[in-house]
């Protein structure tokens, strides 16, 4: 852990340089679109330097320059061509800069893939001084034991959701209260750790330095679900092109996480085949005539597919609306059987609140809330990000849920593991009990 917990230092250090000169880009890379957003904070505002979080101050911010581009080389939220990816890159954040006038060196991006897994972590340690401080959070943090996660993963986020003094529980920020023994829970979300290095990889032969990375399905649960479905309890699904991300928010907290590698993409896929169309064509007739659920009069809507093969019977076929829905239909159901399998084994139906907020570009096609309704058995809601400074209209959609997420997640970060000073001696006692449990188990 220690290779990756100085890395997220470093970035989180990178952070705070890029706020402090008062610019930084968002990049949300996605399947579908690669979007970029340019932002500049108020200096009389900008957070403290004394740690990050939500206790060291709170920035504003507006947005400046954004520019969106089609996103090449990404496959299921993962990078799949580094050359492709790097040109997509380079055209949004140039596009960006052009807008805001500014240059820019510090990104903070958010992916959709990498398979992430959530673990639940508890942790406690005696206060040694009058009142909780940093060194005591830290020393709390580090007795955390950190579950087998697997060859080759690697952690994104880790944040504790809930700190326990003594006999109080439910605390947001321990410090400067007086107790003798302090437990946290800790929420830490596990990702593939070859595509965070390729992603990084990417953003360095781009020129670009990364200032932080986040979960797409965190950062969309940010922006989209409202203050009083992230205290009771709401789920947020981020339907988009290549994958669906889930988040889970309790307390204000993601305590959650999870990926379906199904999306928007699949949809326009099924399309393709199904009426034997390139693929621009069947997203052309997705977005404008697409749909879930049919009614009586779509047998009489005739959709003209179009095409330019020179064969006149073939470039002016036609298929109703009825057909075009009994393609996209059966892909939806099952992205939302995924989905509700994976809430069931996470355990949402025990949260106080259970509210259902669809985002994501995918979740645009009409009738999709009432379908989600019907599988999922709850109430949904279609999600639309918070509105902040200077964001262009054309950005405001349930497609930037993400990006606008992200610069909330840039604002106003949460405290993290790595943002407290950890106890020397961490490693080798961790290392001492896996060399014990080694001789338990082989011996």
């Amino acid at each position: 852990m220690r290779p990756l917990y100085e890395t997220q230092r470093l970035m989180r250090g990178l952070r705070r340089a890029a706020l402090q000169r008062g610019v930084i880009a968002i990049l949300d890379l996605g399947t579908s679109k690669t979007a970029c957003l340019v932002l500049r904070f108020d200096d009389a505002a900008a957070p403290r330097t004394d740690g990050v979080g939500p206790m060291a101050g709170q920035a504003r911010f507006r947005v400046i320059g954004h520019a969106v581009t089609r996103s090449r080389g990404v496959r299921f939220g993962e990078v799949d061509s580094m050359g492709e990816t790097e040109r997509a890159i380079r055209t949004a954040v140039q596009a960006a800069q052009k807008d805001a006038q500014v240059r820019v060196d510090h990104v903070i991006v958010c992916l959709s893939g990498a398979r992430p897994q959530s673990f639940g972590l508890h942790g406690e340690a005696e206060v040694e001084g009058p009142m909780v401080d940093g060194w005591d959070i830290g020393r709390a943090l580090a007795s955390c034991e950190v579950p087998d996660m697997g060859p080759g993963r690697e952690v994104l986020h880790a944040q504790p959701v809930n700190w326990l003094l003594d006999h109080r529980a439910g605390l947001s920020d321990p410090r400067g209260q007086v107790g003798e023994r302090l437990a946290t829970d800790l929420h830490l979300l596990s990702v593939d750790g070859a595509a965070i290095e390729t992603l990084l990889l990417c953003l360095k032969r781009c020129d670009l330095e990364c200032a932080g990375i986040a979960s797409s399905a965190y950062v969309a649960g940010l922006s989209s679900l409202v203050e009083d479905e992230q205290e009771l309890g709401a789920v947020c699904i981020d339907m988009g092109g290549g994958s669906t991300g889930l988040s889970i928010f309790m307390k204000k907290h993601m305590i959650h996480a999870d990926s379906v590698r199904l999306g928007g993409e699949h949809v326009t896929s099924d399309i393709s085949m199904g009426l034997q169309v390139p693929m621009a064509v069947a997203e052309r007739i997705k977005t404008l005539h697409g749909g879930v659920v049919a009614t009586g009069k779509d047998d009489r809507e005739l959709i003209p597919i179009g095409g330019d093969t020179g064969d006149w019977e073939h470039d002016r076929r036609v298929v109703s609306r009825t057909e075009l829905i009994g393609i996209m239909r059966p892909r939806m159901e099952e992205i939302l059987e995924e989905v509700r399998a994976r809430l069931d084994l996470a355990g949402f139906d025990h949260l106080p609140g259970q509210s259902i907020v669809l985002t994501g570009g995918a979740s645009l096609i009409p009738g999709l809330d009432g379908l989600a309704a019907r599988i999922l058995g709850r109430r949904v809601r279609m999600g639309r990000p918070l509105r902040v400074q200077g964001l262009p209209v054309a950005a405001t959609g349930a497609a930037f849920s993400a990006a606008v997420g992200l610069t909330l997640f840039a604002a106003h970060p949460q405290d993290e593991w790595w943002d407290f000073e950890m106890p020397p001696d961490r490693q080798s006692a961790r290392s001492f009990r896996r060399a014990v449990k080694w001789f338990k188990d082989n011996w």
